[in-house]
């Protein structure tokens, strides 16, 4: 059994501010994959601003850690905001375009697809 210590992967991490300029390799810093679930990876990230806009084909599990995020879900419905603190834990929907904004900084759990996940910069109308 593989067991994995969550607060220290944390400490190792490099906090992503995002901008215009941020780069895979930046965002890649400021993430770990820590093993395989199923047909989705489990992994850490730190980071402020804004992510791109993103949907998987399964749904998608965050768990925030530390720090505060709010989530930007775009439905059937419309434009929903949520924001979470440490300690809470959602589910996005799979399918659903989605992105994230910290202010100051966050660091979740993420269990997500590890194929057929799509990104865009583009905003919504």
């Amino acid at each position: 059994m593989d067991v994995v210590d969550i607060q220290a992967v944390l400490g190792s991490l490099e906090k992503l501010d995002i901008s215009e300029e941020t780069t895979s390799k930046d965002a890649g810093a400021s993430m770990e994959i820590l093993r395989d679930f199923n047909q989705c990876v489990v992994g850490l990230v730190w980071f402020c601003g804004a992510t791109p806009w993103e949907r998987h084909p399964d749904d998608e599990l965050l768990y925030i850690q530390e720090g505060k995020v709010k989530i930007t879900l775009l439905g059937k419905d419309g434009i929903q905001e949520l924001t979470f603190e440490a300690g809470s834990m959602f589910i996005v929907p799979a399918g659903l375009w989605h992105n994230q904004f910290s202010q100051d900084g966050v660091k979740l759990l993420f269990i997500t697809s590890r194929h057929g996940n799509e990104e865009s910069n583009l905003e919504p109308d």
